[in-house]
């Protein structure tokens, strides 16, 4: 029976995946768990295997006292008893007595065999967490184990499943249970039934291990990949540099005939993609990230970090792409806030300033503040700046009163 138990033991530990230490101090805390309910809750009980027979040990650590001063049997032993177990016991001192573990009778095992379970299980979940958490920032390969209302895919990974939320998926994708499907591990969190590994397929740094996979240049370091961005209503841009001179960031992406990135496309189900040159000339990078539109011009607002783009006519709903697409795509890549106007708006706005500006120069108001002549009992003219304003004058019954009078520069007198 006792070399069973270490057959037993080596069994789960090679099937579980699991240390053998972590299985025997299951084994031994189940064992611990069964003794408190036959001997009582006691701190002073300890379990031992033996590696070697396999044979299980049950020890209480006793205070020896003299017969008359005992005051508990579990905790106390007299002086006959313990030189019984060591001859050179003294009263104070401590011994270990051995108990049996035989009669724990058959609700002592079953706790026993539930106490195993569940730490073999505990340990299986934290072998599972470690792996994975040192896997974040990977692609993995699954299969979709089922798919909840809301949209989110059950992916199984093998030891353990994965969440693809509906939010992390592209619109376009559609998936059904037992499809292969491959994601970016974004965070691995701890749960009450497992480590939780959260899956993405728009994150960037899916698509750069998509390009990583495909394009041995990069591996090597001699092409570099700046940016990616994926927008989950299909579509995805990618900067790329090369540290070569000889070698074409953009081409060795493409590869022979296109074959390296329509891997990456099919993976992406028939996504468009965006190749780009990175550059760190801030401008050119944002032309770049706008392509396939052609660009006129940029003013560029370094303060609050924003461009403004002027685009042919005929190219402004290709640089603002389908809802948006082009440009939110191209700001997230450049980190730029990127306004887009078309030459005929950018003109029509300018002619409005201009002639705002022509407004403000002619009709300027001035203060003119007129002097009022001693005579207060006939109408006066003051003359101003050769211009000329009547104010009536009261009576001799009422006070004078004066007016501020506004006047326009340029007009007649």
């Amino acid at each position: 029976m006792n070399q069973e138990l270490l057959h037993l033991i080596e069994q789960i530990s090679r099937e579980k995946g699991v240390e053998k230490s972590v299985v025997i101090d299951a084994v031994l805390s189940a064992v611990l768990s069964a003794a408190r309910k036959r001997f009582g809750t006691t701190d002073n009980i300890d379990a031992r295997l033996d590696e070697e027979t396999g044979t299980i040990a049950l020890f209480s650590s006793k205070t020896v006292r003299d017969e008359d001063d005992i005051v508990d049997d579990s905790l106390e032993i007299s002086l006959e008893e313990a030189r019984e177990i060591c001859p050179a016991a003294a009263v104070g001192d401590l011994v270990e007595v051995q108990h049996d573990i035989d009669d724990f009778g058959r609700i002592a095992a079953q706790t026993a065999k539930q106490v195993i379970i569940q730490k073999v299980r505990e340990a299986e979940r934290d072998m599972v967490y470690r792996d994975f958490k040192d896997r974040q920032g990977e692609l993995v390969n699954g299969l979709v184990a089922r798919i909840e209302r809301e949209g989110n895919l059950i992916v199984d990974l093998g030891k353990t499943e994965g969440l693809l939320p509906r939010r992390e998926q592209s619109f376009r994708e559609t998936f059904k249970r037992s499809d292969r499907i491959r994601a970016y591990i974004t965070e691995v969190k701890r749960a009450s039934s497992g480590p939780q590994v959260i899956l993405s397929r728009t994150h960037p740094g899916f698509l750069m291990r998509l390009f990583e996979m495909e394009v041995p240049e990069i591996y090597e370091g001699i092409v570099e990949i700046k940016g990616a961005v994926r927008d989950s209503s299909g579509r995805a841009k990618i900067a790329v540099v090369s540290h070569d001179k000889d070698v074409d960031p953009i081409g060795a992406c493409v590869g022979l005939k296109g074959m390296r990135v329509q891997s990456v496309v099919q993976e992406l189900r028939g996504e468009k993609l965006d190749i780009i040159q990175w550059t760190d000339d801030q401008v050119q990078y944002v032309r770049n990230a706008l392509s396939p539109a052609k660009v006129s011009r940029v003013s560029v607002n370094e303060t609050e970090k924003t461009m403004q783009v002027i685009v042919p006519d005929d190219q402004l709903s290709l640089a603002i792409g389908k809802r948006g697409q082009n440009v939110r795509l191209a700001a997230k890549l450049t980190h730029w806030k990127i306004d887009i106007k078309s030459e005929s708006e950018a003109e029509s706005d300018s002619d409005r300033k201009e002639a705002l500006r022509r407004a403000e120069q002619v009709f300027v108001p001035k203060r003119v503040i007129t002097e009022i002549p001693s005579s207060a009992s006939s109408p006066a003219s003051a003359s101003l700046e050769g211009e000329s304003v009547t104010e009536n004058v009261a009576t001799d019954a009422a006070p004078a009163q004066t007016d501020d009078m506004s006047v326009l520069e340029g007009s007649p007198s």
